[in-house]
């Protein structure tokens, strides 16, 4: 079977869609398939690069932007998608823009059939300039629909969140139930007992993922002018994005005041490191009310945390959730605070429902997810 991924940069680093992308390729080469890349080039030049090279796409007045969210975009080049889709049997689309709309509607009076991963939920990239709850998001899904999707025999909706709302909208394609995966056997990169600490607090508390506005990282900050132990507590912001300066000024504002006696930690950090940090801390936060799935909780809980998780109408990731005590109200520091400090108070219940998460882990090991991959891939091919 020969399969050809479309996406703007596979290369890009600090972006989870990318990183997804890059996990599943080299998991289905693993298993004997032909597998290509159309993209835009490796900014690395002594990386690897794509099967099928397109040029970069500098955006006007948002490129800047853009690149601080970790993505980049490529030119659409009908002659390479052409020598592309040619080779292909079956074509998957990673993202739903200008060069995969291009690939689908060649592919499709070609004759060649196309899938698609739903990744990103509209509300993702219009909430980087506040306008996350305007119409925008239902004309972006339309046309997402419209120019894309529906060009697709199957859409892999990583949750069922997904599934439900791509129903509500109408998407002709049969839509499947595949997590994006997890894989298990990171954990082999540090020792079981291997943990690093930041600082003597009593309590460490870290959150993972990108600053940016639909991540939400400011409620973890202002949850500390609510919660008991305030002063007793170091945070770990693992990550890197537009918002740094803002979340580091809100920081610097609550240590001065005396809300917090630890200065935060705000860092980018290999992932390795990050799970001797996450051995070393206390709870794990996941703050996003954007998300369509949020593998990055069940990689901190695999290394023993117990997490709390915003729960909201587009935050997917509360799935994971054991307990009504291990969710939160999105954007509510109050109710984060409250579930913060009752996990806090409750070391050993803590340390035993983390085990249960540990747990919970494996039904994500990626491996699962490559076996519905291929037999979504073998299904479209024969429609």
């Amino acid at each position: 079977m020969k399969i050809l991924f479309v996406i703007n940069n596979f290369y890009t680093k600090g972006n989870g869609l990318c990183a997804s992308a890059r996990r599943t390729v080299k998991k289905l080469k693993e298993r004997g398939l032909d597998v290509r890349i159309l993209s835009a080039k490796n900014p690395d030049p002594n990386g690897e690069q794509p099967d099928y090279i397109l040029d970069d796409y500098k955006m006007p007045i948002f490129n800047h932007l853009i690149k601080k969210q970790g993505y980049s975009f490529a030119k659409t080049n009908k002659r390479i998608a052409i020598d592309a889709i040619n080779w292909a049997d079956i074509i998957h689309l990673e993202e739903p823009f200008a060069i995969e709309m291009a690939v689908a509607k060649l592919a499709k009076n070609m004759n060649k059939p196309c899938t698609a991963t739903y990744h990103l939920h509209p509300e993702n990239l219009f909430a980087t300039v506040h306008l996350d709850k305007t119409f925008l998001n239902g004309l972006t899904l339309k046309w997402w629909k419209k120019s894309c999707f529906d060009k697709c025999k199957i859409i892999q909706c990583p949750t069922e969140n997904v599934k439900e709302r791509l129903e509500a909208n109408g998407f002709k394609s049969e839509l499947r139930v595949i997590s994006n995966g997890l894989v298990v056997e990171d954990l082999v990169n540090t020792n079981d007992t291997e943990v690093k600490k930041i600082s003597d607090a009593k309590y460490t508390i870290i959150t993972i993922g990108r600053y940016s506005v639909e991540k939400n990282l400011k409620t973890l900050l202002n949850a500390m002018k609510y919660s008991k132990h305030n002063k007793e507590i170091q945070l770990i912001f693992a990550g890197k994005g537009p918002q740094e300066k803002k979340l580091k000024k809100l920081a610097n504002k609550l240590v001065k005041k005396g809300v917090l006696k630890y200065n935060p930690v705000f860092g980018f950090y290999p992932l390795d490191e990050l799970q001797r940090l996450s051995r070393g801390s206390d709870l794990y936060i996941h703050l996003a009310y954007i998300e369509v799935e949020g593998l990055s909780c069940m990689e901190a809980v695999q290394t023993g945390l117990l997490p709390i998780i915003a729960k909201g109408k587009f935050s997917a990731t509360s799935q994971f959730a054991n307990d009504q005590n291990s969710t939160y109200t999105e954007k509510d520091p109050k109710d984060l605070a409250s579930k913060i400090d009752y996990w806090l108070e409750n070391g050993e219940k803590r340390k035993a429902e983390a085990l249960k998460y540990k747990d919970l882990v494996y039904e994500y090991n990626i491996e699962y997810s490559i076996d519905a991959l291929i037999e979504m891939f073998s299904d479209a091919i024969k429609m």
